[in-house]
């Protein structure tokens, strides 16, 4: 079943930003493609709830420039990325050849993947980190995954915290930051239209294509949606670490990552779910 006509006109806007940010995002260096170790990209605990990935299969799903895909493949598993900006994937090609990684690539919308992907199933579907705020429909999405899986299967999950966008900042010169929300946590108003020409990296304004929309899901919409889709949730964890300090006062890991510090609220600004078919 299609979107109905304004849910598609938004993705596509969505489709068009993604391709407008490409270009600024392999040339910043948030990504620094050719001078940063994908394996970084993904963090200790991801590690940890993964496990070892020699010989599985492995579906990265909206993998953008594909950091992650080749952290994935670099640690031994058979991996394919899949996005639905052209630019997107064209670049996240051109870096695992960089990398000397055979990944492979596939321009798609998520609720394709299925066929996208030839009906291949897999042992891993990862995903995140900025992803589902640009699915309108989560359990359409979550049978995507389960039809991916193989029987046990996995989707690990790692994602900003709905809480986190439900934050905004007000901080005074000499005070701790006061964290405060000012936006929705919980779904159900719609999309959120946004229009910005910077992106979240460093880089030049974009020169068109500014508009897109974001999606709100609480973590009830997720876990309830993969539940309903057949599968089984084995941990979902809330760790407060970020790829780029979002607030003054956050503190470096030891892995390059920032944490809120000692004299700020410790809230979570990610989640790790894995869940199993």
């Amino acid at each position: 079943m299609a979107f109905d006509t304004e849910t598609q006109r938004r993705m596509a806007l969505n489709e068009r930003n993604w391709d407008a940010r490409t270009p600024i995002h392999v040339r910043s260096d948030f990504y620094a493609l050719g001078r940063r170790d994908p394996l970084e990209w993904i963090l200790p605990f991801e590690w940890d709830a993964l496990g070892s990935l020699a010989g599985k299969d492995v579906a990265h799903l909206q993998c953008h420039l594909g950091v992650e895909t080749m952290g994935l493949a670099k640690a031994g598993a058979r991996t394919v990325g899949l996005d639905f900006s052209a630019r997107a994937v064209e670049q996240a090609d051109i870096a695992a050849r960089h990398e000397n990684l055979d990944v492979s690539y596939v321009r798609a919308d998520v609720y394709d993947a299925i066929d996208a992907l030839g009906g291949n199933r897999f042992d891993v579907v990862y995903t995140g980190k900025g992803a589902l705020c640009y699915l309108p429909d989560l359990a359409r999405w979550a049978e995507v995954v389960t039809g991916l899986l193989r029987p046990r299967g996995f989707l690990y999950l790692v994602e900003f915290h709905p809480l986190l966008s439900a934050f905004g900042l007000t901080a005074r010169p000499g005070e701790p930051v006061d964290l405060t929300v000012r936006h929705d946590y919980l779904e159900g108003r719609g999309p959120v239209e946004r229009d910005s020409s910077h992106t979240y990296t460093d880089g030049p304004p974009l020169a068109g294509d500014t508009v897109h929309y974001e999606w709100p899901h609480s973590l009830g919409e997720v876990v309830t949606a993969l539940s309903r889709a057949g599968l089984r949730i084995d941990h979902l964890t809330e760790p407060d670490v970020l790829p780029f300090p979002r607030w003054p006062g956050m503190v470096r890991t030891d892995y390059g990552w920032w944490r809120t510090g000692d004299d700020m609220p410790h809230v979570p600004t990610l989640y790790a779910l894995k869940a199993s078919r």
